[in-house]
């Protein structure tokens, strides 16, 4: 199910491509490759590329936190020794894992998920769920590429993530004059609600602001993609041109999101109670920093993490702390 059609290579805005491309190869402080070197020996031949997103690329440090990679393989079967991982990996894209490695005395940690090539190019450009195409609709750095057919190829997927973002949140909005500010926050709020996530609800606002100008230039160079959809008005604001039958379809699809995003979240968290190490104590440190909320991690948790987390995530559904 989809809003829209997928646009090929060939119809994506060369000036989005080229945004794309320019994001993410800024610099980042060295630490972050001390990271990508342990992934480079972990996945060797079938590593396509890694990309860095999340908390730690907008602080541009590695500090006390946990390092957000996405790690892109040629296939799951090459990726891993264990047939079992790549059957997870290819039946819910992605696998997560924990990586921590020492420098200087210091210890530096990340969390990487693991997808095939073909898997990251789909779920940027045809998923109906947000779980991809949301995250790299954002700015990221590719910090570790194979060659430069898959650099290409990366960064057509990042440009196809925005465009698909913009097409599937531009329908909902309630106001048909806007600016970037206004397309973005609107975006982030409907992504952010399609998952199981302890940040507050105003945390797509404060996104969005960290990096209006990015956002900024990536709509106005989506433009062309969104013939009939969004049109470029005096002053940086914007016409959407969503009749009211796409509003109320496009409404009842993210209603949909979100029921198949707090399934698919579920099944997540379930399948890396196996794949990542101490997953129960990361979930109840990511839940104290967003929210002040703290969990406490029983050993009845640990010994059975499925099953209590099952109960901790109803508790914390039931007091708002996660929506």
């Amino acid at each position: 199910m989809s809003d829209y059609a997928p646009l090929s290579d060939q119809q994506l805005p060369s000036d989005l491509v080229a945004e794309m491309a320019s994001l993410s190869s800024k610099a980042v402080p060295a630490d972050f490759f001390i990271l990508v070197e342990e992934l480079k020996s972990r996945f060797g031949q079938s590593l396509d590329a890694v990309l860095l997103y999340g908390s730690c690329l907008r602080s541009h440090e590695v500090g006390e936190g946990v390092v957000d990679f996405y790690v892109v393989v040629d296939s799951y079967s090459n990726a891993y020794p264990e047939r079992y991982l790549a059957y997870l990996n290819a039946w819910l894209p992605p696998n997560v894992f924990y990586l921590e490695v020492s420098s200087q005395e210091n210890s530096l940690r990340a969390k990487y998920a693991v997808v095939s090539i073909a898997d990251f190019e789909r779920g940027t450009r045809q998923w109906f769920h947000p779980y991809l195409w949301a995250r790299f609709a954002q700015p990221t750095r590719l910090l570790y590429v194979r060659d430069e057919i898959i650099r290409k190829r990366i960064h057509h997927a990042l440009a196809s993530a925005v465009v698909t973002f913009l097409k599937s949140s531009l329908p909902v909005l309630d106001s048909s004059v806007v600016d970037a500010e206004a397309i973005w926050i609107n975006g982030l709020t409907q992504t952010y609600a399609a998952e199981l996530r302890p940040e507050r609800a105003t945390r797509a606002q404060q996104l969005a602001r960290i990096n209006l100008d990015d956002y900024a230039r990536l709509t106005a160079h989506a433009v062309p993609a969104l013939v009939g959809k969004l049109k470029s008005l005096p002053n940086g604001h914007y016409q959407w041109l969503v009749d009211e039958t796409s509003h109320r379809r496009s409404l009842w699809h993210w209603r949909l999101r979100r029921w198949q995003g707090k399934v698919l979240s579920v099944l997540r968290l379930t399948k890396a109670a196996f794949t990542f190490r101490d997953s129960i104590s990361y979930a109840a440190w990511k839940i104290e920093r967003h929210t002040g909320v703290r969990v406490e991690v029983t050993p009845m948790l640990r010994r059975h993490p499925v099953l209590w987390g099952f109960k901790v995530s109803w508790r914390l559904l039931r007091r708002g702390v996660m929506r």
